[in-house]
């Protein structure tokens, strides 16, 4: 995502005021950024009437004029903690580009907090840890942007969509809603080409726009029992897998769409439907537990083809 130059002036401002000091490369290393660039937005600041002291050289360190602090916000306990955990939670959804203004964020609400709190803020962020799931796709920030303002204005938007085969076409959409499901953005409204409602991935999405034209949506409109209805093609195979590990490990490594985990014996039993045995095959061997396939015979041929190819690797392997 590009970013306009002022929101990365305004992060410095936040950074700055978060700490009595900042190093010029801390600062680049933060926005991404080279430490001149750092020293263009210092010196942007200082224009603005901002009281920047320190170094102007690359990789000098930076202050505010002592004294100086914006109008504070008041926010409770739990309204500071639900924030600070919402931060940290953006890349759970895809949203890695947003880190600068994250990052900018955090700082303005450890500035605007009391001190008790703020240590209590600090501490969480010390202690949670959130790991990317594998199964979330990163999305451009900016294309959802772009199309909660379509939603918002009622405008068509028009952008260029790449299908699950890999064709890209041309499309004009009256947006309804955007919504996160299952570690993916979609974006869902009539499609003029195709005429009829359907569901676009935002990851697929290239050369967004949004025209003049607009729309009237329909009413109570359920993006999500859309989703769940049309999302994927009908699945052809009822699969049910024994896997040697509770569900607790598996959650965050196993997707939940069209899944069911719950505990059997010392394991979980995984209950699904698929269409591409062979794609969920290597999934299975890539969980890093023991499993035993119970149903369908299908998915154990998979697994039969597997072995011998397996093993014919290895044979060429040990012949080198």
């Amino acid at each position: 995502m590009t970013y306009d130059p002022s929101l990365r002036v305004l992060t410095v401002l936040e950074l700055l005021q978060a700490r009595e000091e900042v190093t010029g490369a801390e600062l680049a290393r933060r926005l991404e950024v080279s430490p001149r660039t750092v020293q263009r937005y210092v010196m942007k600041l200082q224009d603005l009437g901002i009281p920047v002291e320190g170094k102007r050289g690359v990789g000098g360190a930076y202050r505010l004029k002592p004294g100086f602090r914006l109008p504070p916000l008041m926010f409770t306990g739990e309204e500071a903690l639900s924030l600070a955990l919402g931060l940290r939670a953006l890349r759970q959804l895809g949203l890695h580009t947003l880190a600068p203004a994250a990052e900018a964020a955090s700082a303005k609400l450890t500035r605007t907090l009391p001190h008790s709190l703020r240590e209590e803020v600090q501490a969480l962020e010390k202690a949670v840890q959130l790991d990317d799931s594998p199964w979330v796709v990163s999305t451009d920030a900016a294309t959802l942007a772009t199309l909660l303002r379509a939603v918002r204005a009622s405008q068509v938007a028009e952008f260029a969509y790449t299908s699950n085969q890999g064709a890209v076409t041309r499309r004009q959409v009256n947006v309804y809603r955007v919504m996160h499901v299952d570690g993916r953005w979609y974006a869902v409204g009539w499609c003029q080409l195709r005429q009829e409602v359907r569901s676009f991935r935002l990851d697929r999405i290239r050369e967004l726009a949004l025209l003049e034209e607009t729309f009237t949506p329909p009413q109570d409109f359920d993006a999500l029992a859309y989703i769940r209805s049309h999302a994927c093609h009908a699945p052809s195979y009822e699969v049910s897998v024994w896997l040697a590990a509770p569900p607790a490990t598996l959650r965050g490594a196993v997707s939940v769409w069209h899944t069911d985990l719950r505990a059997e014996g010392e394991g979980t039993r995984l209950t699904c439907q698929r269409e591409n045995l062979a794609s969920f095959a290597a999934f299975l061997l890539g969980v890093g537990v023991d499993f035993r396939v119970d149903s369908p015979p299908e998915l154990r041929e998979v697994f039969r083809t597997l072995t011998r190819r397996c093993a014919a690797a290895g044979a060429y392997t040990d012949s080198d």
